[in-house]
């Protein structure tokens, strides 16, 4: 039997003729797909992704209307899977929520079993949502580099698009772990966050964008990039030997001008970070260390609430490039 009403608050993007139509309203129950798992959900957060989903040009909804959300915390309901219970505190984000499967943004959802991570001891459902997604990719990226060979005493680790929630999640992540960081960002007014979450030393955007030789001074020992095409060829061309980039972010653009070079010449690594499709054994054992080992420092500064009625603002901030650490929604009282 459902624990979710017949009808319960949502924001809804719907595609017309000529442009989406987005706004708060009843959601049916009904038009909910399958799953095992019914959640009330209590906290959601905004990402790029978000916002791609409730615009006409955005190439990411593939359902409408659609609940958008990419990420959510809440507590269960009902549950057809012997993994989870009526009260069990949970997450989920990722694979086709908020895209193709109705997402955050509503006050319920149902999901199947197989995309439930249980929300770790010592973090609250507010605290997963402000790691969110975004946090989840840093601590992705992290995780990868240091499986590839990342440590202390190898130097120092560049991550751009650091005021930024990957960025930003990476820095903390990362000093937290004891690396020297340097955050590369285009906004001046963010140094002081930055240096207060570890960062070492700062790079601007000119200096991370700047066309350059094919390989330049070996400078960093591994890079979180979270930009895309604007930043990864500085990052490459830039890396010692054998080191890697983390690669997650398409936001400066999706084309890749390099060479062959760190590849062939100094055996660098380019890793994908493709945190929607994680399989779900190591999503949650990633969770776990999220709330232990790679916990990030400051967690909770920096977070602006918005609650359903006040999140469409946020939409088209995260957009504009106006994100300032992270936001989360409150989504049910």
């Amino acid at each position: 039997m459902s624990g979710i009403p017949t009808t319960f608050r949502a924001l809804v993007a719907e595609r017309l003729e000529d442009r989406v139509e987005r706004g708060v309203c009843d959601f049916a129950a009904a038009d909910l797909a399958s799953g095992d798992v019914d959640v009330r959900i209590s906290w959601s957060s905004v990402n790029f992704k978000d916002g791609l989903a409730t615009r006409f040009d955005g190439k990411v909804a593939r359902i409408s209307p659609l609940v958008p959300g990419i990420d959510l915390a809440g507590e269960v309901v009902s549950s057809g899977s012997p993994e989870f219970a009526v009260g069990d505190a949970v997450l989920a984000h990722g694979y086709d929520l908020g895209v193709a499967r109705h997402g955050g943004y509503g006050e319920y959802t149902r999901i199947p079993a197989e995309w439930v991570v249980p929300l770790p001891a010592g973090l609250t459902a507010r605290e997963a949502m402000a790691i969110g997604t975004a946090g989840f990719t840093a601590a992705m990226s992290v995780d990868a580099l240091e499986r590839h060979g990342l440590t202390t005493a190898r130097g120092p680790v560049l991550v751009t698009g650091a005021s930024g929630g990957v960025g930003s999640t990476a820095v903390a992540i990362l000093a937290g772990r004891g690396y020297e960081v340097w955050a590369a960002t285009g906004k001046q007014d963010e140094h002081d966050w930055l240096r207060g979450l570890g960062a070492a030393g700062l790079l601007s955007r000119d200096e991370v964008t700047a066309e350059g030789k094919p390989l330049e001074s070996e400078r960093w020992a591994g890079v979180v990039d979270a930009v895309g095409s604007a930043t990864l060829p500085y990052a490459l061309r830039t890396l010692a030997k054998r080191a890697a980039v983390a690669s997650s972010g398409n936001a400066g653009g999706v084309a890749l001008n390099t060479t062959v070079f760190p590849f062939i010449l100094r055996g660098n690594a380019l890793l994908g970070i493709d945190s929607a499709n994680f399989p779900i054994d190591e999503r949650r054992a990633l969770w776990a260390r999220l709330a232990d080992d790679l916990r990030p420092r400051a967690l909770g500064e920096r977070v602006t609430e918005v609650d359903l009625d006040t999140l469409e603002p946020a939409l088209d901030a995260i957009l504009a490039g106006a994100a300032r650490g992270r936001w989360v929604v409150r989504v049910a009282g």
